[in-house]
């Protein structure tokens, strides 16, 4: 009886170690979620792939590319896979996804030849920052001297 129950003892704790060693040991997902395009997002469109853009670096979670507009000689945009509006939103995308809109904003400096240098990074959040695409964007601009004061309202605004 003793024997047995012991036996079943050791049974129980297998099953709930091992599970639980399992998922200790299970490498965390590594797959960005799907994006859901919103169909009046521009860049919705250019991630999947029904607009043009010129495309400098893609990986699963983030897409950059050059702005239609430039403002500097280098003026390039990052944006995350996943469609948010704007940082408000930063919340909703994934650690992962956050991670590599950062990294993709260096990498991209870097590939440009603007790292040394300097560069700036901008994200305007809203329609009072001048937001115009409203999907989360980094502008990361250089390969020039940048003006000091990147925040001084507009004369005609004062």
């Amino acid at each position: 009886m003793i024997r047995s129950s012991l036996r079943a003892a050791v049974a129980v704790l297998t099953l709930i170690l091992g599970t639980t060693l399992a998922a200790q040991v299970a490498p965390p997902s590594t797959a960005a979620p799907a994006p859901v395009p919103h169909p009046d997002c521009v860049f919705c469109r250019i991630i999947a792939g029904t607009a043009p853009s010129r495309k400098v670096y893609e990986n699963q979670y983030v897409l950059a590319f050059w702005d239609i507009r430039p403002r500097a000689k280098v003026h390039l945009l990052v944006i995350p896979k996943q469609h948010v509006a704007s940082l408000k939103e930063l919340d909703d995308l994934s650690v992962e996804t956050r991670a590599a809109l950062l990294s993709a904003c260096v990498k991209v400096a870097r590939d440009q030849g603007i790292l040394e240098d300097g560069f700036r990074l901008i994200s305007n959040s809203g329609t009072n920052a001048s937001q115009s695409v409203f999907h989360l964007h980094f502008h990361v601009v250089g390969g020039e001297r940048l003006r000091e004061d990147a925040i001084t309202k507009d004369p005609a605004a004062r």
